[in-house]
């Protein structure tokens, strides 16, 4: 059984949740979300596997997950990275933001999300029970696309990208 790390809105910790509970009670819980850029500056984006247990299908940022109970969020954030995308690298956190959203299936995503940055240059290969597909796309490639196609991706990754430091993301 996964469990969360619930917190306020402060990031301090009140308490340990069931995972699959935390989000169908919309409790705000601690999570992550990793941009991994090449050196061309082009960010690694993912296509969550069609079985995830929400937003299957969408296009997302490199990798994201929950720390888990005792254990270090950059440490979570770098073992997330290798059980999805198969490859590792430094990582550091740039910011972070409290979102909430709900979804067709009537589970809630209610995060204080950590967003970090990292650089890679080889090609991954993404674990299948994780991820559909993926492709290295410029910011300013991407930004149109979510203009044009906002469905086809994330939640929270809509919510990151209009934050106003994601210059930071970048150098």
């Amino acid at each position: 059984m996964e469990r969360v790390i619930l917190v306020d809105e402060n990031n301090n910790e009140i308490g340990i949740e069931e995972k699959m509970r935390a989000h169908a009670e919309g409790k705000l819980h601690r999570a992550f979300s990793i941009f991994v850029f090449d050196s061309d500056e082009k960010l690694l984006l993912q296509k969550r596997a069609q079985t995830k247990y929400h937003s299957g299908g969408l296009w997302s940022n490199t990798a994201c997950g929950h720390p888990r109970p005792g254990e270090a969020i950059a440490e979570a954030a770098r073992r997330r990275l290798r059980e999805e995308m198969n490859f590792d690298c430094e990582i550091q956190e740039v910011y972070s933001f409290i979102y909430r959203a709900q979804f067709e299936n009537t589970l809630i995503e209610h995060e204080y999300d950590h967003v970090f940055k990292g650089q890679f240059d080889g090609e991954p290969v993404p674990n299948t029970q994780e991820v559909e597909e993926c492709r290295w796309i410029s910011l300013g490639e991407l930004r149109k696309d979510l203009q044009k196609n906002p469905d086809a991706y994330t939640a929270w990754l809509k919510i990151a990208m209009s934050q106003t430091n994601l210059p930071e993301l970048i150098g």
